[in-house]
């Protein structure tokens, strides 16, 4: 789904500087909170079910632990590189910031194809990649969780895997956990539900009716499946929705339901063949998405999909960033001078690390709350996020985008210097 090759770290650190700017931060400041702070990168070694050893490259980043233990995915993808990771983990230090959540920042990735391998090899690679992370992750130290191609399952190999080393029962060390295993109630849509919360509050600013509202969602993975049945059950429409299968379209709105069962019965979570289950058309190119005149766009996939190059075209009222790093910097001054709401990624996907820290809280606690008490706090913490993060782009007469970063790179400032420097 890339339009071309952009590297990601280099578009985050260019929304760091524009928002550095309104706090006119000295360089030193910059130098403690911008950069990562470790990078870690392994060979991992696993056997195959023919009996062969084969190389994967692991990575895992840490950019900020200024404000708690690291937090952030590990996702396994065959176009995984460092600067991707990189670029992650910097967002998930200031995505924690911005709602309010006690973390720091960090991300993993393997580089694989997961749909290439079997059950047990996808079960040494990921007990291989937590092993040769071992000296890192820790409750107390860098707490990850599932992203992209990865789910519940890893998660418990992992978390197995991290006990098994140390003897003990450690549930915290990972989140995104089946409940069997200290999961929290609500983390499986979490990231939708968060995403939902803040596109109530955009319609309400911009006096559009949920009710009424078309939709298009690029991505049909965790959370843009999740998405496309909360704001279905809402009322929106869903005309649009893609995958790696393809984009596919009906204005008069898709069978999400049929969707969700098309995607069941494939081999893999696709929606291959969804055009001759239910009344839609497959787009000839999937990116045209993006294009569609609807209220309210969703880019749930992955990082750079908006370019200056698609960005004139863009004809959404809002865009709802359920992936991280959907918009370039360059398409996010062409959307603002087109006066398109942006609910930007570090908010508006925000809700998955909320309730992963809600789990986490849980695991420590031995005590676990029931669905409702998870939607209520989440609902809570995002709302307030997202009026914090509109007054102050009202308050600087800036963009959501930038103001979401004012106000996280404030707090992640402040927190470096409360803690001053160990020499």
């Amino acid at each position: 789904m890339y339009l071309k090759q952009i590297n990601p770290f280099e578009s985050a650190m260019k929304q760091f500087d524009k928002a550095a700017a309104f706090l006119k931060l000295t360089p030193s400041q910059i130098a403690m909170i911008k950069e990562p702070r470790r990078i870690t990168e392994v060979n991992l070694p696993v056997r195959m079910s023919d009996g062969s050893i084969r190389i994967f490259k692991g990575f895992r980043v840490q950019h900020s632990i200024v404000r708690g233990p690291a937090k952030g995915g590990i996702r396994f993808h065959p176009n995984v590189t460092v600067d991707e990771v990189k670029a992650l983990a910097f967002w998930m230090t200031y995505k924690c910031a911005v709602v309010g959540v006690p973390f720091g920042g960090g991300k993993g990735g393997v580089v694989c194809d997961p749909n290439q391998l079997t059950v047990t090899e996808l079960e040494n690679l990921s007990r291989r990649y937590f092993a040769e992370m071992s000296d890192l992750f820790g409750p107390d130290s860098d707490v990850p969780a599932p992203d992209v191609n990865t789910n519940s399952q890893i998660m418990c190999w992992m978390f197995d895997t991290y006990s098994m080393h140390k003897k003990q029962f450690l549930p915290a060390v990972i989140t995104g956990k089946p409940l069997e295993l200290g999961g929290s109630e609500g983390r499986t849509e979490a990231t939708a539900q968060g995403m939902v919360f803040c596109v109530e509050e955009a319609t309400k600013i911009l006096n559009l009716d949920l009710k009424k509202a078309t939709v298009a969602i690029q991505g049909f993975g965790n959370a843009g499946s999740f998405a496309a049945k909360l704001l279905n059950q809402d009322g929106s429409k869903i005309i649009a929705i893609s995958d790696i299968s393809g984009a596919y379209y009906n204005p008069k709105g898709i069978d999400i339901t049929a969707a969700f069962e098309t995607c069941q019965n494939n081999k893999t979570w696709v929606l291959e063949g969804l055009e001759k289950k239910t009344k839609c058309e497959k787009m000839p190119d999937p990116m045209k998405l993006l294009e569609l005149e609807v209220d309210i766009l969703i880019p749930a996939a992955l990082e750079n999909q908006i370019t200056e190059e698609n960005a004139p075209r863009v004809k959404a009222k809002i865009i709802a960033e359920c992936a991280n790093g959907p918009v370039t910097p360059e398409a996010d001054d062409i959307l603002e001078k087109n006066k398109i709401f942006i609910i930007p990624d570090i908010l508006c996907n925000a809700g998955g690390v909320t309730v992963s820290y809600l789990e986490w809280v849980q695991n420590r606690m031995g005590y676990y709350w029931s669905k409702e008490r998870i939607q209520e706090d989440l609902e809570q913490i995002m709302k307030k996020a997202f009026d914090e993060v509109y007054e102050t782009s009202v308050k600087h007469k800036v963009n959501m985008r930038i103001a979401a970063f004012i106000l996280a790179i404030d707090r992640v400032t402040r927190a470096a210097e409360l803690r001053g420097l160990y020499a």
